[in-house]
């Protein structure tokens, strides 16, 4: 027998669906499911390292900056683990990665709406019905026969919408498929570390935030393992990430206003000059890495090489001596260089991945002229305005797209959408400072005297 026909579905359980689940759990009106391949919610467990921290302020928990008052909020769930006094004295606006993990699985023990062990196999649309039918495996159940998968374990769900919070997978370069199995893509670094720390030299490829936790993280360890540590990157330099106060004002309504209404080609290249304002390394974290390379070479020299403008073109791994063999190009002064090291790891980030079980209702979501999606103002990719996305806006909403601090926007949003009414009030207005052109209230032209 069929199930009921929810009003919507959301699948993937990231922060961002997390969020939706948490904002949409006291409104009477809306009946929705979560559903998440995986056991339990882990949020990015191969880069939760000891002291590594949010790069956005605890106000961007799952729920604040749209109802300051929920259950689910982080300043509560500090107060239910008898926590919050010692965050008050710490005075650290920044959560440690870790910590907003635990935050992120306490809350997935309060609602009832979320169904882990859910992989989506297919997603079809029922005319008669008009709704979605999401076919399900139950990975608890999930076993064979001589082989043979068995589809017993199969369950269907309804839903009149759909709200996809998938991710981004790790983005291996082409040069570097190949070989795959053998580099360590930053995503799974934590795993990795001690076979890691067994090699004598190790090069991490990437400038980003992932990079540089990686990178100081494996330097306070060289003494003791004594392996030749590398970090390369394509950047002219090492990024910091810009926090400037109206650099901020970039996140919010207004700004998407703007950078939506675009025309494509300008978002697009916006996106490239831009990947400093989201993609950067926090400043305390480039300072401490200078302040730990400076005391260690009180000792003598540290066995450690920082190269910009590096573009990696190669990388093969020699079986016969158990290394791996890069080549590069300095892209300023145009001049190729090998290199050899027995571990890489890859910080080069994610990329977006059309789910396979979107396949069966690719004629009814909408793509630009690069075949992403065409995501409207409001989160949709469909004409009907059924399916919403999550974080996977960067180049239609621009840079708030990845940030946990617009989450609760877009969520407001989209419950809006869902729900007819706007549960959740959204600010707008409150930059000082205006992204388009003027209009003549504003800058009036003044008339040359005499």
């Amino acid at each position: 027998m069929l199930s009921r026909i929810y009003d919507f579905i959301a699948v993937g359980l990231g922060p961002f669906n997390l969020g939706l689940a948490c904002l949409t759990d006291p409104v009477d009106d809306l009946d929705g499911l979560f559903l998440e391949r995986r056991s339990s919610f882990d949020w990015h467990p191969g880069l939760l390292l000891e002291d590594a921290t949010l790069q956005t302020p605890f106000m961007a928990d799952l729920v604040t900056l749209a109802d300051p008052t929920s259950r689910f909020s982080f300043l509560n769930y500090l107060k239910s683990k008898g926590r919050l006094y010692n965050f008050y004295i710490r005075e650290d606006f920044f959560l440690l990665r870790s910590e907003y993990n635990q935050y992120c699985q306490w809350v997935t023990t309060q609602l009832e709406s979320l169904r882990f062990n859910r992989d989506v196999q297919s997603i079809t649309y029922d005319d008669a019905e008009q709704c979605y039918r999401i076919r399900c495996r139950d990975t608890r159940s999930h076993h064979s026969n001589n082989g043979v998968d068995l589809q017993d374990n199969d369950c269907i769900y309804r839903a009149r919408r759909l709200v996809l919070g998938t991710g981004d997978e790790p983005m291996i370069p082409e040069c570097c498929q190949p070989v795959a199995e053998r580099v360590v893509h930053s995503s799974r670094y934590l795993g990795s570390k001690a076979a890691l720390q067994a090699k004598s030299a190790i090069t991490i490829v990437g400038s980003g935030q992932s990079a540089a936790e990686i990178y100081l993280d494996l330097l306070e360890d060289i003494d003791t393992h004594n392996y030749t540590l590398n970090w390369v990157t394509r950047s002219p330099r090492f990024f910091p990430l810009e926090y400037g106060k109206l650099t901020l004002e970039m996140t919010s309504p207004d700004y998407i206003d703007y950078f939506h209404a675009l025309p494509e080609s300008t978002r697009d290249e916006l996106v490239r000059q831009q990947k400093g304002l989201y993609k950067g390394i926090n400043l305390d974290l480039i300072d401490t890495i200078y302040d730990r390379l400076y005391t260690k070479s009180l000792q003598g020299k540290v066995d450690t090489h920082l190269l910009t403008c590096a573009q990696l073109d190669s990388c093969h791994f020699d079986a016969a001596h158990r290394r791996f063999d890069l080549t590069f190009t300095h892209t300023e002064q145009d001049q190729r260089f090998e290199h050899q090291t027995e571990g890489v790891i890859l910080a080069t980030g994610y990329a977006a991945q059309t789910p396979a079980f979107l396949a069966p209702i690719e004629e009814r979501i909408q793509r630009d002229a690069a075949g992403r999606y065409a995501v409207g103002r409001y989160y949709s990719i469909t004409a009907e305005d059924d399916i919403f996305v999550q974080n996977a806006e960067l180049h239609t909403h621009g840079l708030v797209a990845p940030d946990l601090g617009m989450a609760c926007y877009r969520n407001a949003c989209i419950i809006r959408e869902l729900a007819g009414r706007e549960v959740y009030p959204v600010e707008r207005g409150f930059t000082f400072q205006d992204f388009g052109a003027p209009d003549d209230r504003v800058f009036q032209p003044q008339r040359a005297t005499a």
